[in-house]
């Protein structure tokens, strides 16, 4: 017993921690889970943190997989896959994550505000104006190179480009794909948004499995390289890199959450007079804005990024865990699977991360960031696909810059479909 008492799962004895399993497990077997914040909360941090702790031990997956993060996202899905987890609680986390309880927003809030205001004031704007054009050049070259890779494939540019390289570019599901199907649908003559969103989906799934995978590799590979900024996006100095020693205080972490909500909330009215931007890139905007002129009092920003730590040190393996429960759908991603498509899908990811990876060197940035940046994050599922991406390369502090570019590009992609729409299918 005392052997058992030593292995601890985020800081839990393991004894606790099986009583924690085994009661949600009877509560779910009994169909007796609370399907609100109080029952789902409890599942996604238990597997979570549970599933993490197994991926960070199994010898290969640590090594080679991606460790805890990637075997949490992959565990979920899987047994959301087998009906291991029944499939009114599987409902009841999708709509926990992303529908009317906006887990995701509460996540993500934290993460922008946090992430910004903790960097270096000089750092990020250096970093910044020389991210957004190697953002917006890998854009565009993943565009043609799918294109041309479809011509190539007999399955012609147009196609290629409106139903692989713009979906997964779009920035995922809900503020990506949802409103594209919709542009697609009213500039088509006989168009369904149904039909066209279940086209368009497999390449968002899988784009975000591959760029996953590929960021993965890029951080493993040059792990121990010049090329490697280990999640910052240019050279800096000591001062520049040094992280704030904040002592946490409870009602303070308390203010840096009322703080970071509402400029979320003044992100949504801004949606609301520009609905083609995205909330989330109004609220990078303004955060990015008040760092920049040091327009935050000191107190203030240590409060948001205590309220940040909190949140990513307890919350990260939930959402993963939701993510995998709930947002990837293996059996829309199977029937999609032709080698034509896989092929496709490759391109967009193998074209942007080298265009960013020699872009990024050009401007004097790592590489291996602006790789992973830039390219990987613009073919992943937004937000949930950022978060993904990110863990998997142990590249959280980037959040910012890659909520930055998946927004940027998503509003681009929907602009530019509205247009392609009506060129390529008169």
């Amino acid at each position: 017993m005392k052997d058992l008492k030593t292995i601890k799962i985020s800081g839990i004895p393991l004894p606790l921690y099986a009583f924690f399993i085994v009661i949600l497990a009877s509560v779910i077997a009994l169909g007796k889970l609370p399907l609100n914040m109080v029952g789902i909360t409890l599942l996604l941090v238990v597997l979570g943190h549970l599933l993490y702790y197994i991926g960070e031990k199994l010898p290969i997956v640590s090594s080679y997989l991606g460790g805890g993060s990637v075997f949490t996202l992959i565990g979920a899905t899987l047994l959301s896959f087998g009906h291991v987890i029944p499939k009114n609680v599987i409902g009841a986390v999708g709509k926990f994550m992303g529908g009317q309880f906006g887990f995701l927003d509460f996540y993500i809030a934290a993460l922008i505000c946090g992430s910004i205001l903790g960097m270096n004031r000089k750092l990020l704007i250096k970093a910044s104006t020389k991210f957004i054009p190697v953002t917006l050049v890998t854009m565009v070259i993943g565009f043609f190179a799918v294109g041309g890779m479809g011509m190539l494939l007999g399955k012609g540019f147009a196609h290629s480009v409106m139903y692989v390289s713009m979906p997964m570019m779009a920035g995922g599901m809900g503020a990506g794909i949802t409103p594209l199907s919709q542009i697609y649908a009213s500039g088509l003559a006989h168009g369904s948004q149904a039909a066209i969103f279940s086209q368009l989906a497999p390449a968002v799934t899988f784009g975000n499995i591959m760029a996953i995978i590929g960021a993965l590799s890029i951080s493993k590979v040059f792990a121990n390289t010049k090329y490697n900024g280990h999640g910052t996006l240019i050279s800096a100095t000591k001062e520049e890199l040094e992280r704030p020693k904040i002592k946490l205080d409870a009602q303070r972490i308390g203010v840096g959450m009322l703080f970071a909500f509402t400029l979320l909330m003044v992100g949504c009215l801004l949606n609301n007079f520009f609905p083609k931007v995205h909330e989330y890139a109004f609220m990078i905007i303004i955060v990015f804005i008040i760092k920049a002129t040091n327009t935050v009092p000191k107190q203030l920003e240590e409060s948001v990024i205590m309220f940040n730590e909190v949140v990513m040190t307890n919350l990260t393996h939930a959402v993963l865990a939701g993510i995998g429960l709930a947002l990837i759908d293996l059996k829309t991603l199977a029937s999609a699977l032709t080698w034509q498509f896989v092929i496709l899908c490759l391109t967009s990811v193998v074209a942007m991360g080298l265009a960013s990876w020699f872009l990024g060197k050009i401007l004097g940035m790592y590489p291996v960031e602006t790789a992973i940046g830039a390219g990987m994050i613009n073919n992943s599922m937004g937000g949930t696909g950022n978060i993904a991406v990110l863990s998997a390369s142990d590249r959280m502090e980037m959040i910012a810059f890659a909520q930055m570019g998946n927004r940027l590009c998503g509003a681009i992609v929907l602009i530019m479909g509205g247009i392609l729409i009506r060129l390529f299918y008169p």
